[in-house]
């Protein structure tokens, strides 16, 4: 079910991770997805994953979580893997059949993009599940500070991001009532070739898209009626502060990543 999808998501906690300055956890998360894309070869990927693992732990989350996020993708990851298999022909030969051919660098790609993808979503999720939205609002606008020099909405971009990651979770379950209500009215989702899957769906988006930009009006409206104005004289209630802990963790995964760079470059 669409409810399942946890993306977008806080869940509050008093782990390692939770409590890290969140300005060094974007940072860190941009540097592992560098990570997981630095060379080629399982020896510089084994870096993102072993670094992944340890964030996990760290957060004190379940694997559950994230499995519920890779779920809904598991038709485009055997897509994908497919593709690879039967498209790439460079190696040894392990299954041929006509046309369709199997080879070792098949293999080897099918497996380390399914492996890239499942970690990628695995370690960003870990930023949005550990850090709040107004403490992703208040870290995104102060890493992005120095673009007011040259007029740069930094603090409506932070805020327009952030609203709309939060509003990912609340337009899945928006999603699921309408196709539960539409199912009871006799609407068909699961029947028919593909095209008649199509346009049941036009059901769905049509009341989905009237409920967006509902939600947006009242929370525009009640914006303005706490007065919001942007960044113009705001002042902080919580003023984030970085430790040992976040200089330790930048400093780790930096040498993560170098270890992946020159793992690629040996190897």
């Amino acid at each position: 079910m669409l409810r399942d999808i946890t993306i977008g998501q806080y869940f509050p906690g008093n782990s390692f991770l939770h409590r890290l300055d969140p300005r060094f956890k974007i940072v860190m998360t941009l540097l592992y997805i560098a990570m997981l894309f630095t060379g080629n070869k399982l020896y510089s990927l084994s870096f993102g994953i072993v670094y992944c693992i340890i964030a996990l732990v760290l957060s004190g989350l379940s694997i559950k979580l994230f499995s519920k996020n890779i779920k809904p993708l598991m038709p485009i990851l055997l897509m994908t893997a497919i593709l690879d298999l039967f498209f790439i022909k460079e190696g040894t030969v392990y299954f041929q059949a006509g046309f369709l051919k199997i080879t070792e660098d098949g293999v080897f790609t099918a497996v380390k993009m399914i492996v890239r993808i499942i970690f990628l979503i695995i370690g960003s999720s870990l930023l949005t599940y550990t850090t709040s939205p107004i403490q992703l609002t208040d870290a995104i606008e102060r890493l992005l500070s120095p673009l007011k020099k040259i007029h740069f909405p930094v603090h409506s971009f932070a805020m327009m991001m952030t609203i709309a990651l939060r509003f990912i979770p609340t337009l899945m379950d928006e999603t699921d009532k309408i196709i539960a209500a539409q199912k009871a009215r006799g609407a068909g989702f699961d029947s028919g070739k593909l095209k008649d899957k199509a346009k049941a769906l036009i059901p769905v988006l049509i009341p989905l898209f009237v409920s967006a930009f509902r939600r947006a009006e009242e929370l525009a409206a009640a914006m303005e009626c706490r007065c919001y104005r942007g960044d113009i004289g705001r002042t902080k209630m919580k003023a984030m502060k970085s430790g040992m802990c976040d200089y330790i963790s930048l400093t780790a995964t930096l040498i993560m990543l170098s270890g992946a760079v020159i793992t690629a470059i040996l190897f």
